[in-house]
């Protein structure tokens, strides 16, 4: 199944975790999408696959980099009206503190979008929301 009849799928049964077994990226690193009352939460199950820091053990910063830019992926194909998902033009992710080997959700929120181009804010949390391990703010191509 193509990338496009994969949106179309998401969009037609309101379900975005169907990207999680049809992108092989999000498959491969063990990522899922939930949404609940209309909010997309990306999840992350980590595995020692994921370990960047052995000694601490903590996540790979370009794992949790992949988690956050692609919340914000998800999220700018569900809010968009084309079947395309957006490039990423320009990301800056931040790393607020370790990330243990641990469940990782991520969500993203669309700041501004134009017709060609959106901005996007995300971070992403271990156990309290409140408390992020890394946020990431984007400029994306919509397609």
């Amino acid at each position: 199944m193509s990338i496009v009849e994969l949106i179309r799928l998401a969009k037609a049964n309101n379900d975005f975790g169907v990207l999680s077994a049809g992108i092989p990226y999000m498959k491969t690193l063990n990522i899922e999408v939930h949404e609940a009352d209309g909010i997309l939460t990306v999840e992350l199950r980590a595995d020692r696959i994921h370990t960047g820091n052995p000694w601490l053990p903590a996540l790979h910063g370009g794992v949790i980099g992949g988690l956050l830019e692609t919340a914000a992926i998800v999220q700018l194909a569900h809010d968009q009206d084309t079947d395309n998902l957006p490039k990423p033009i320009n990301v800056t992710v931040d790393y607020l503190r370790s990330g243990r080997i641990a469940t990782t959700w991520a969500r993203a929120q669309v700041t501004k979008q134009g017709r060609r181009v959106a901005n996007v804010q995300a971070s992403c949390w271990q156990e309290d929301p409140d408390k992020p391990i890394a946020s990431l703010f984007g400029h994306f191509l919509l397609g």
